[in-house]
């Protein structure tokens, strides 16, 4: 079996489980598909400690592409039956990202860097623009939280509608514990679709 043709199988059988019913202006696949900075699992983090190495910082972003297309109604026949399904249409393919950050916010007791504790309640402050390959601002997220536990994860909808195939993106993001400091990264992300055309046009994402 060649790449696409493995490549159509699973991403055919993840948008058959969710695919929209008729009449729904678009929906959302391949929603649990991130991209991660820092790299790794859901412990990676980058971190920081303030100047008196009393009070550490540690922040993750995740991009959540969010996938996006409507559906039509099409009429099959087999054996002399008719029926319809909804598949979906590849010329409706869009972005939808949204983000996600986490934090972790410790305070040491007595000594530098050792015995931390993660308690209390923080002013966090989450930021993330979207960039175009020319660095134009095609999205932006800002959000002032208070009274949030020391350790925490918040997913934020970027809101915007980005083409398909439009070049690469860059996400610029940070998390900021205001009176200790502000964390920051950098994540690319390519818009291409041609994965989910794959998919969608080996028979409408029917595999037989």
């Amino acid at each position: 079996m060649n790449r696409s043709r493995t490549a159509a199988l699973a991403l055919s059988a993840a948008l058959a489980a969710l695919a929209p019913a008729l009449g729904q202006p678009a929906a959302t696949a391949a929603q649990g598909t991130y991209l991660q900075d820092p790299g790794g699992g859901e412990k990676a983090m980058k971190s920081m400690w303030t100047k008196d190495d009393m009070h550490k910082v540690e922040a993750q972003f995740r991009l959540y592409p969010n996938i996006q297309y409507k559906t039509v109604r099409r009429t099959e026949s087999k054996g002399g039956q008719q029926w319809e399904r909804d598949v979906p249409d590849p010329k409706t393919l869009a972005w939808m990202p949204s983000y996600e950050f986490a934090w972790s916010v410790a305070d040491s007791q007595l000594v530098k860097k050792a015995v931390t504790t993660k308690d209390g309640k923080h002013p966090i402050v989450l930021h993330a623009v979207l960039l175009t390959p020319g660095r134009a601002k095609a999205a932006e997220v800002d959000q002032e939280l208070t009274g949030r536990p020391a350790t925490g994860r918040v997913k934020v909808p970027g809101g915007k509608r980005i083409a398909c195939d439009t070049g690469r993106y860059t996400v610029e993001w940070s998390v900021t514990r205001s009176g200790y400091g502000t964390l920051r990264g950098t994540l690319p992300w390519d818009s291409g679709c041609e994965q989910y055309r794959t998919a969608f046009s080996d028979d409408n994402g029917h595999i037989k």
